[in-house]
Formats: structure tokens, sequence, C-alpha cells
């Protein structure tokens, strides 16, 4: 199915910021063809049209978007990105999956594997419960080995990615108590996608820092989901996201009781499990994760610091909420599912 040992990829739903950011990496990565893109609103238009960032760009200037039609994309592409609102992947995944493509879903719609918890988070009933058993959580830390050879895969969320990696040694050793868990991120407004609303207006936004999803926000479900799954018990996080005036990037500082036995052991935890991880950087000596050293990158930053008066961790991450936190991402695990070296394409 390839040509030239390249792979065809198409992004539908291309025309909002997880989108574009797509079409960047994927233009420039070595092993991949852009074949297709598609937006209802901007049918018939040539991607460099759209995103004049692109002109000059061979395949931007000869592509133009498309509707979606499942069988002729499937036909000429071997992975499809789903940049799609969620409950809107849904519809379109099982025709592409039937046709024989492999599909990498950036919605929340097949993170769960429990179309009850997404109807619970997400407020709609999911359209393809059947197919939640068969996706694969996109997080390469965690499921690699999966990735490679899954048929779809789900993508996680921003704030997620930034929770779930810092927490997953201390998690799975044991060394931090499940029911103490706090976190508190901060993000930047393209987080919430590319819409008109009044509340992410710049008059609105600019100058201003506030606090939205509470106490329950959706990703909620996914963060609690992989925690527990990987812990070997029921883990409840408390979480508040916050809206803070800049483009893109996350910072995440989270909270947690160590076991009596567990301090003397975290620095070892840490480095042991992200040692030959090729897209985690763990800070040492004075530094701490800072957004401006992540942005339009591939990498997480983390660090970590142990309050011997409040017997607490302290774990801070940063990464760019359309990189690592959504496209970059997607693209390491295109890069798995193609046997291609993980790290093509991005930095």
């Amino acid at each position: 199915m390839k040509t030239n040992d390249r792979c065809r990829v198409a992004v539908v739903g291309a025309s909002g910021y997880a989108g574009e950011e797509l079409v960047r990496l994927l233009l420039a990565h070595p092993d991949a063809e852009l074949t297709a893109v598609t937006s209802r609103q901007n049918l018939g238009k040539k991607l460099s049209q759209v995103f004049p960032r692109f002109a000059r760009v061979a395949t931007a200037d000869t592509i133009s978007f498309s509707d979606l039609d499942s069988a002729n994309i499937a036909r000429h592409t071997d992975i499809v990105f789903l940049a799609l609102p969620h409950g809107v992947s849904a519809e379109f995944a099982k025709p592409l999956l039937d046709r024989g493509a492999r599909v990498i879903d950036l919605s929340a719609d097949f993170r769960l594997r429990s179309a009850d918890l997404y109807r619970e988070f997400y407020g709609k009933v999911h359209i393809a419960p059947e197919l939640l058993a068969n996706a694969t959580y996109g997080l390469p830390e965690l499921y690699r080995d999966q990735i490679r050879g899954a048929s779809l895969v789900a993508c996680p969320g921003c704030y997620p990615t930034s929770i779930l990696i810092p927490l997953l040694p201390l998690t799975r050793q044991k060394l931090i108590e499940a029911g103490s868990i706090c976190v508190t991120s901060l993000s930047g407004v393209t987080g919430a996608g590319r819409k008109v609303e009044a509340g992410y207006l710049f008059a609105e936004c600019n100058e201003s820092i506030r606090p939205y999803g509470v106490p329950k926000h959706r990703h909620l479900s996914e963060i609690e989901q992989e925690l527990s799954l990987v812990g070997g018990e029921p883990i409840a996080i408390q979480f508040i996201p916050h809206l803070v005036p800049a483009n893109r990037g996350i910072i995440t500082t989270i909270y947690a009781n160590v076991r009596s036995e567990g301090t003397d052991r975290i620095g070892s935890v840490m480095e042991n499990f992200f040692r030959d991880e090729p897209f985690v950087r763990l800070l040492t000596g004075e530094q701490l994760p800072d957004t401006k050293n992540v942005v339009g990158t591939n990498f997480i930053d983390i660090a970590w610091r142990f309050d011997p008066r409040t017997k607490r961790i302290i774990l801070m991450s940063a990464i760019d909420n359309l990189v690592k936190g959504t496209s970059g991402q997607a693209v390491q695990c295109m890069n798995l599912m193609s046997s291609f070296p993980e790290t093509a394409g991005l930095f």
C-alpha cells in the first residue's frame, strides 16, 4: 500500500488548530506523503490559500480541501488522522476502518473504554461503542508496543498528557498515596480549538487568568481511567484547569502525598522509567519547566521536588498543547504504526 516506502496519510478536519499543526508536521515528514485534507468550510480551496505559511511547499500548492469520501480516502491512504470535534469522529472512523484504513483519532471519542463513562463526561450517546474495546490509547510512554499493531489509536488529550506522563512511574511503583493527587494546569487559548465564542475573544482572554471546568473537567475521565489501570486500583484526582493569555503551551503542577518508604526512591524510579524515552526531558539542578522551552516541539519537560515539611511530592511539567499534547503525539503514533524511527519528523 505504501509508495516508495512512504506512508500515505490524510487529515480529516484539517482547518482547526490541531489539523493545521498536523499538516505542518506531515508536510515536513521524511516518510509521509500527504494525499488528502478535508474541510467543509474550505471546500475546493488550496491548502496554501487557507494557510499561507505553507505557500511554496509543493504539496500545499497543489492539494485542495475536499469533502470526506471514506471510500476514496481509504483507497488512497494508509493512515487517516481524524482532527474532528468530539462526537463527530466516531461517525467517520467506522467506515474508514471497514475499508481497511488505519485511523488515528485526535478527539475523545475512543479514549474511554466505557460508553457509559463517555456519556457521563461528554453528554452524548456514543455512536460506535463496539469500537471502544479495539481502540488503543495513544500514549507511547505507556502503550508503545500496542500502538505499533493498532488499527485505531485514540490520541490522549493535552491535559492528560501533561498529567499522566509525570505520574506514571510513581503510580506504577505505588510510591504515592492514590487518593491524595491534586493537579493545577494552565493552558493557552488554542486548547479550546479554533472557534468564535465570547469567552475566547482577545478582549476576554488578554490580561486575564481564570479557572474553568470546576470540579469535573471532562479530561478527568481518561486521566483517572489510565491512572487506575497503571496503579491497579481505583484512583480519583482533583484537577482544576486554568485559561491563560497565551497562544499555546501547558504548565501542570501535581501534588501528592509520598508513602514513607518511597521518599528515597523517587529519583531513581523517575530516571529509570524515562531513561530511553525520546521526548521526555527530566530537568536537573535548579531547572523548572517553562513553556517557552517546549513550544513548537514534541518534548515534555518534567521536574520534581520533595517537600519534607508536608511530605508531598511536587511534580511539574510543560508541553506544547498542539504538538506533544495533540498533533505531534499523533505523528509519534504514526511513526510507531509504520515502523519508522519514533522521532521521525519530530523534535
